[in-house]
C-alpha cells in the first residue's frame, strides 16, 4: 500500500501558533489501528470548525488530521468484526482530536470504534446525519427513557437551525411532538417549519440571565447551546419534565439554581456522543434509519468537495452554516 492520499494536517510551532495545511501522506504515516477505511464521505461539524480555526482546544495531540465523522469501505482489517469490502461509519472516539481523523483519503482506526453502515443509507446519507443527527437521536432516546411522550406537552429545541437542532426538530416531529424551535436566525423560520417545527421563538428570549424559575412552557427540551439558554430552558420546564444537554454553542457555563430540580422535579440528561457505548450507537442508527424521511436529509444537507473543508470550517464557527455540510471525498 504505497499510494499517497491528500489530508488536512493541523500543526503547531514552538510558540503554539497553529497552522493548517493540505499535505500528501502515505499509509505508513497513519497512527495505529486494526482497520483501514477508504474515506468516501465526511462532514464539517461545529467541533471540526473549532479544531481548524483553533477557537477552542479540541485538538489534544499534534500534529492532527481533523474530522470526527466518516463513512467508507474497509480496505484492510485484522479485527474479527470487519473484513475488506464492509461499509462502515464512525462518530467520535477522539478521532480528529487525539487520533488521526476523517479529513484524509485513508483512515486507520480501531475496529471497536466502527458500526455498520445501515443498508438504507449511502456514505453521503450517513454523513448528512453525522455526529449532529446521531447526537440528536441520542437526545430523543434519552427523553424517551425518562418517560417523556408527546402527550405531556411541547418540546423546545435550542440552536434550532444548526445541525443537531435541525435533526432534533425532524425526529421529534416525526414522533408526534409539538416542537418549539429557538433560533437567532429569523430568516430560517420557513426552513424550521419545513422540518416540523410548530412554533419559532427568538433565542433572545432565552439567551440573557433569567429567573431561577419561569412559567412552565414545555415538558422537554433538547439543548445544544448551554450557558444562560440552558438555564432558562430548565427554569421553564414543566413539573417532572427533562432536558437533554448536548452542546455548548453559547458557552460551557451553566448559571442556574437548584430550583427547577427540587421544586419541579426536572431532570437534566447529559448526552455524550463521543464515547457512547456501541449498543447505544447501534440503537441510535437503527432509529435514524427507521425515522428519518428522505426529504429531511435532502433539506438539511448541502455538499462540498475536499478543497472547501477549511473555508467551511471557518464559516460554521461564524454561524454562517445552516443544517449539515457533507464532504464528498471521492
Amino acid at each position: 500500500m504505497g499510494e499517497t492520499f491528500k489530508a488536512i494536517l493541523i500543526s503547531r510551532d514552538e510558540s503554539r501558533k497553529q497552522s493548517v495545511d493540505v499535505v500528501e501522506m502515505t499509509p505508513d504515516e497513519l497512527m495505529d489501528g486494526d482497520v483501514d477505511v477508504r474515506v468516501e464521505a465526511t462532514t464539517v461539524n461545529y467541533k471540526d470548525g473549532l479544531a481548524i480555526t483553533g477557537k477552542a482546544p479540541v485538538v489534544r495531540r499534534w500534529p492532527m488530521i481533523p474530522g470526527v465523522d466518516l463513512a467508507g469501505t474497509v480496505v484492510r482489517s485484522t479485527h474479527a468484526d470487519w473484513k475488506e469490502g464492509d461499509r462502515v461509519l464512525l462518530n467520535g472516539w477522539g478521532v480528529g482530536e487525539t487520533h488521526y481523523g476523517a479529513y484524509a483519503g485513508l483512515a486507520r482506526l480501531k475496529g471497536e470504534w466502527l458500526v455498520p453502515l445501515p443498508p438504507r443509507f449511502s456514505p453521503r446519507d450517513a454523513m448528512a446525519i453525522g455526529t449532529a443527527g446521531y447526537t440528536a437521536m441520542l437526545s430523543v432516546l434519552a427523553l424517551e427513557r425518562a418517560g417523556l411522550t408527546p402527550d405531556r406537552g411541547p418540546v423546545v429545541v435550542t440552536g434550532a437551525a444548526g445541525g443537531v437542532g435541525s435533526f432534533a426538530i425532524a425526529l421529534l416531529a416525526r414522533r408526534g411532538w409539538h416542537v418549539v424551535a429557538s433560533t437567532g436566525r429569523a430568516g430560517e423560520a420557513d426552513y424550521l417549519k419545513s422540518l416540523g417545527a410548530a412554533e419559532i421563538i427568538d433565542r433572545a428570549e432565552l439567551a440573557e440571565p433569567g429567573k431561577p424559575l419561569g412559567k412552565e412552557r414545555w415538558a422537554a427540551g433538547v439543548d445544544a447551546v448551554g450557558s444562560h439558554t440552558l438555564a432558562n430552558v430548565l427554569a421553564s420546564t414543566q413539573y417532572h419534565g427533562a432536558v437533554a444537554a448536548c452542546g455548548l454553542a453559547q458557552g460551557m457555563d451553566l448559571p442556574t439554581t437548584v430550583a427547577p430540580f427540587i421544586l419541579r422535579g426536572v431532570s437534566l440528561l447529559g448526552i455524550d456522543s463521543v464515547m457512547a457505548p456501541k449498543a447505544q450507537r447501534l440503537d441510535a442508527w437503527a432509529r435514524l434509519a427507521e425515522d428519518l424521511p428522505d426529504e429531511t436529509l435532502s433539506a438539511i444537507a448541502s455538499g462540498i468537495g475536499f478543497d472547501a473543508i477549511i473555508d467551511t470550517a471557518r464559516a460554521i464557527v461564524d454561524g454562517r452554516i445552516r443544517g449539515r455540510v457533507v464532504v464528498d471525498m471521492q
